[in-house]
């Protein structure tokens, strides 16, 4: 028996801080009109695609602020690629910054959408594990502010059916954090949807380019190996607003092994053809969960945040 399914790691080259919503738009309706044209029926673009990723600056007008947040999603100008996305038969996992009303107040977050084929969206994700800082530093090069813009997610890590499969979505910094794809992968999930925004050196640390992309893809081959899953990661890369940022868009098979990658910096589709059964291997052998998890033992995962060494 076989899934096929075309796909494609949408990545995007720089968004300057002054490009409009239309300007964006505009590209991803051309990226979306080129994957029509080589067949690709489900397509990831970015975290953050719809704007510079402004968490680099230090702001305190909230209108500022604010103008970097969707408020509805469509919006007037994102209503385009819904329409295109229905008129074309493909389906997208978009990043944007959220604003909305619940619970009696206003709230942020970093967020993803997934939407089917005929522009409806049936799926929506909050980033979980926000990284960097809440504060300016004045140390650093460029500042990494998601603490301070967006709160923690509060949907969890859910999994919708689309196209055939089991779909599930996840943003950037929780690509490093085994337990993402891990409660995607207890739910059975095929295809783990992720846009990312990294940059290429650390601005604090010893940490260059090289290194920068071998845990990028590090964490997402594991990610995909160990939970029988495939993965399409897609970056914004490129020089943003004087800040290098990470490329490496990529589709990695259930084995762990990247079978499509980027090789520019720029707007630039990855394409792979995958096959949804080939995520039963892994399921139903090395990890099969139900066979050999041994829950009784994993207790110190939800029991504690940070590490206790033992007493000396």
């Amino acid at each position: 028996m076989s899934r096929p399914l075309k796909v494609a790691a949408a990545q995007l080259g720089p968004i300057a801080r002054g490009e409009s919503r239309r300007q964006v738009v505009d590209r991803l309706i051309a990226m979306m009109r080129e994957a029509h044209q080589k067949g690709v029926r489900l397509m990831v673009y970015p975290e953050m695609a719809l704007t510079t990723f402004f968490p680099r600056w230090y702001m305190t007008d909230q209108a500022e602020i604010d103008s970097f947040f969707e408020s509805e999603m469509p919006g007037p100008e994102t209503r385009r690629l819904f329409d295109l996305a229905a008129t074309l038969g493909i389906g997208f996992y978009l990043g944007y910054s959220e604003k909305t009303t619940e619970r009696g107040g206003v709230h942020r977050y970093n967020t993803s959408i997934l939407v089917d084929p005929t522009g409806k969206i049936v799926g929506k994700y909050r980033k979980v594990h926000l990284p960097g800082h809440a504060e300016h530093e004045a140390n650093r090069p460029w500042q990494h502010l998601e603490k301070r813009y967006f709160e923690v997610g509060n949907l969890g890590f859910p999994v919708w059916r689309m196209m055939g499969g089991i779909m599930g979505m996840c943003i950037c910094n929780d690509r490093r954090w085994p337990e993402t794809f891990r409660v995607m992968g207890l739910q059975g999930v095929e295809v783990v949807m992720l846009g990312y925004n990294t940059p290429s050196e650390n601005g604090v640390a010893p940490e260059g380019a090289r290194l920068r992309m071998f845990h990028n893809h590090l964490t997402m081959q594991a990610g995909a190996y160990q939970n029988g899953t495939y993965v399409i990661g897609t970056a914004k890369g490129g020089i943003e607003e004087g800040v290098p940022m990470l490329a490496g868009s990529c589709v990695i098979d259930p084995n762990g092994e990247i079978v499509a990658l980027a090789q520019t910096e720029g707007d630039e589709l990855a394409i792979a053809d995958i096959d949804l059964d080939r995520c039963r291997f892994n399921k139903d052998t090395v990890f099969n969960f139900a066979a050999h998890r041994r829950i009784e033992h994993y207790g110190l995962i939800t029991a504690r945040t940070g590490a206790v060494p033992p007493a000396e």
